[in-house]
């Protein structure tokens, strides 16, 4: 793990941090990978951040937030072939003290029910299961599956467009 560094994520990294979501089960059809990046890069970019090993490999990301009231984290993921390294655990320090610097409270995040792994990596950590309903509305239409692009597909820009 000390050959890892978590840095800002950079557009040039979209390619490898959607590869690294989809091999890890995050993106789904109604989700736009390099859509949400782009919306990320304009609001607090400064909590999308990367692991990334000796040879600049993206090995690892996660995405956060801070509304005023809680911290959201979302779209952590490690590189398959690096799990158990530390850098799951090392991208979640990283935003918790980012976000306490800036007074956050309590952070957030989502698991689906099913994936006991991820719940027990984060009980792990100290994260518990709050007394809650997470409900959840859309606000823009869902793309149609066939639409989304990519990391292997030139039907999507390779890098996301710059923020306005």
């Amino acid at each position: 793990m000390s050959s890892v560094r978590i840095r800002p994520f950079t557009s040039t990294d979209a390619d490898a941090v959607v590869a690294l979501w989809q091999a890890a089960g995050l993106v789904r059809p109604w989700n736009d990978p390099y859509r949400d990046i782009t919306r990320k890069l304009s609001q607090q970019p400064e909590l999308f951040v990367v692991a990334v090993d000796e040879q600049d490999r993206v090995v690892g990301s996660v995405m956060a937030g801070f509304d005023g009231h809680r911290g959201w984290m979302n779209y952590l993921a490690a590189a398959t072939d690096t799990r158990g390294l530390g850098i799951g655990r090392a991208l979640v320090e990283h935003v918790e003290h980012e976000l306490r610097a800036v007074g956050c409270p309590k952070l957030n995040l989502q698991v689906r029910t099913s994936n006991s792994e991820v719940i027990a990596f984060y009980r792990h950590l100290g994260y518990q299961v709050d007394d809650v309903v997470s409900m959840g509305r859309r606000l823009i239409e869902d793309p149609s599956p066939s639409a989304l692009p990519t990391a292997d597909s030139t039907a999507g820009p390779t890098t996301p467009p710059a923020p306005r």
